[in-house]
């Protein structure tokens, strides 16, 4: 992050802090992803296919934006880059763009979707201005995909220095979150844990920390190979018990 020339030394601290916040979404952005990306595009396909006979227009807007969702499928589990998060966006090779298919199917599921797709392709792209745009015109009954979206509404706030507005999407990707998942409780809870803790909030941080501890297991956190030590996080801030 480029600094300006004339900064004091709390703006240093400040932005150093928050960096710190940012590779921890850079570490775990692809997992994000893929959770929120893989159960909506099943969700949407069910809601599509149910659709079909009644509603033209899902039909058409599921044939439009499929090619698309396949390819960023792809990236979720391959890893986003340039040209492929180009082409999902603005189409091409026979593809068809999710700003397209959300701009004309709007109302449609796969405009839903498209919206979601978007705002996830502008955040690995870094226009954050964009991903909240498209991220907030998204909007589902299903809880992991929309606790998925409000987790990046957060991410794309926090790069925006805008602090308040981050920590309330993170707190609203935990209340969306099931207890019973400890997938996406520990994506959310462990995103305002550590934002908390990197903006000196530090009882907020707290409170999310001995959340972490109370409702994620050490099984979860090992079988997916996630090094989050939340005893040590937890002494860092004076909590030994």
């Amino acid at each position: 992050m480029a600094e300006q020339q004339e900064i004091t030394t709390s703006t240093v601290e400040e932005n150093d802090i928050i960096d710190k916040a940012r590779g921890f979404w850079a570490k775990f952005s692809k997992p994000v992803i893929y959770i929120g990306g893989a159960i909506i595009l099943f969700a949407g396909g069910w809601l599509a296919y149910k659709n079909l006979v009644k509603l033209p227009n899902e039909e058409k807007a599921a044939e439009q934006i499929f090619p698309a969702e396949g390819l960023f499928d792809k990236m979720t589990q391959a890893g986003f880059n340039k040209d492929s998060i180009a082409t999902v966006l603005n189409g091409g090779n026979g593809i068809t763009g999710v700003l397209k298919v959300a701009s004309t199917y709007g109302s449609t599921a796969a405009g839903n979707r498209a919206e979601f797709i978007a705002g996830a392709c502008y955040l690995h792209s870094k226009d954050f201005n964009n991903a909240v745009k498209h991220l907030k015109e998204f909007s589902t009954k299903s809880e992991q995909p929309q606790s998925a979206a409000y987790r990046m509404l957060g991410d794309a706030y926090s790069e925006l220095k805008k602090n308040d507005d981050a920590l309330t999407y993170y707190k609203k990707a935990i209340d969306v979150a099931d207890k019973k998942d400890e997938s996406t409780r520990f994506l959310s809870l462990s995103r305002a844990a550590l934002f908390c803790d990197a903006t000196g909030k530090t009882k907020e941080a707290i409170d999310y920390y001995q959340q972490i501890k109370d409702e994620i297991t050490p099984a979860f956190l090992r079988d997916n190979r996630i090094d989050f030590q939340v005893d040590k996080y937890l002494a860092r801030l004076g909590v030994t018990k």
